[in-house]
């Protein structure tokens, strides 16, 4: 019998640590990016962390540690070598005469996942497009097969004509998906102009943190959620009834740190379900040990598409997932003894935000109820405002 299960690509990670960036950030940031590594079907088999005050602007590594990486990929064959920044065509050039592998870098990496993820017209299209984008400066490295060839004279005029030719059919490629993405988004405006007599809310989040399956409890459907990044590309609109008011929720592509702004401008349209929402349901996953980062990341990039200004309801996923963790560090040897219990962490957040905060468990349905109610009040309010004397925002059709 013939085993036809795809052998899994293996990668080797390669972080910095800087005057910026501490050890213990850049160790998780490349867990991170060995689970972009694994979202993407490869397996994460090694990994080195550099310490230098910036990255090296040749090779970002230094030629000493890049020297140490080429040793170790001639004792252990690998597919490829994932960096955890975004890389300059000329890294990019520098790094592959001296590994003689397959490069990737982080933006290069989530553009691949997007790419996988993309089931419609759309999202595939917005996603071509940020690839031709990020593809364009770097398209040189696509012709070295050339100077290996390049003995004699004559050689060399082809290859950069060749390439020219490669840029300016990219560049063309480029100007259609554009006009394309533009008449998508003329009828994106115009579905969402007829939905402005009702009240929308957009789920925001950091990527994987639980919005897609929050979404399938609220509005009682069937999305696609997994424990991977970016499951959720194309944005689901759904309409709700809480207690006689309806309302609409989306849910929206997750952020995730040093998202490409190619694929920020790519999908606009998408980010404009959230610019133009009345509410925004902030997701958090409070077992995650950076959640404080990603709530900032999220924050900057609501920040970034004018979009930070709305009324927001803090909402700390995973709860049952944190008491696991918890009980797990206090069973450990090496636990400190500082570890923060979660009536504890509710206190200091309800503290610290504005906004209302509420701690659930979508998977386990821990507080289902009481996000519920807080969903209703909010809407409610806008509804008074918006709507003086009408307890009810105008109903859509079930097909809107």
């Amino acid at each position: 019998m013939i085993d036809t299960i795809p052998v899994k690509e293996t990668a080797i990670l390669v972080g910095l640590t800087t005057q910026r960036q501490n050890l213990f950030k850049t160790r998780e940031y490349l867990k991170e990016l060995a689970f972009l590594v694994d979202t993407a079907g490869g397996i994460t088999i090694h990994e080195f962390v550099q310490n230098l005050p910036y990255p090296d602007p040749r090779s970002y590594v230094g030629s000493g540690k890049l020297k140490e990486i080429q040793k170790w990929i001639n004792e252990n064959p690998v597919d490829m070598v994932v960096f955890d920044d975004e890389l300059s065509p000329g890294q990019i050039r520098n790094i592959e005469k001296v590994l003689d592998c397959r490069i990737l870098d982080r933006n290069n990496l989530i553009l691949d996942i997007f790419a996988r993820r993309a089931k419609t017209s759309y999202s595939r299209t917005q996603v071509e497009l940020a690839q031709n984008e990020y593809l364009l400066p770097r398209l040189t490295r696509r012709w070295t097969h050339l100077e290996k060839q390049r003995g004699g004279i004559g050689l060399r005029g082809p290859g950069e004509q060749e390439i020219e030719t490669d840029r300016r059919a990219l560049r063309y490629r480029i100007s259609l998906l554009k006009k394309k993405l533009a008449e998508i988004d003329k009828q994106k405006i115009t579905q969402r102009k007829n939905r402005k007599n009702i009240i929308r809310v957009a789920l925001v989040g950091y990527t994987n943190v639980g919005k897609s399956t929050i979404m399938n409890l609220l509005s009682k459907s069937d999305l696609f959620a997994e424990n991977k990044l970016f499951a959720t590309l194309d944005t689901t609109v759904r309409k709700i009834v809480i207690n006689t008011q309806h309302f609409l929720i989306s849910d929206t592509v997750g952020f995730i740190r040093k998202l490409p702004h190619t694929l920020i401008e790519s999908f606009k349209s998408t980010l404009d379900e959230v610019r133009e929402a009345d509410i925004l349901l902030h997701v958090v996953d409070i077992s995650h040990p950076d959640f404080e980062e990603q709530i900032e990341i999220v924050k900057q990039t609501l920040t970034d598409i004018k979009a930070s200004d709305k009324p927001t309801i803090m909402l700390f996923n995973k709860i049952d997932a944190y008491h696991k963790v918890l009980k797990d560090q206090n069973d450990s040897v090496l636990s400190s003894g500082e570890n923060i219990s979660l009536e504890e962490l509710q206190k200091i957040w309800i503290a610290r935000e504005h906004s209302p905060s509420l701690f659930i468990s979508a998977t386990e349905k821990i507080n289902i109820e009481l996000l519920r109610d807080s969903l209703y009040e909010e809407v409610r309010k806008i509804v008074l405002t918006r709507y003086p004397g009408n307890q009810m925002s105008t109903e859509l059709p079930d097909n809107q």
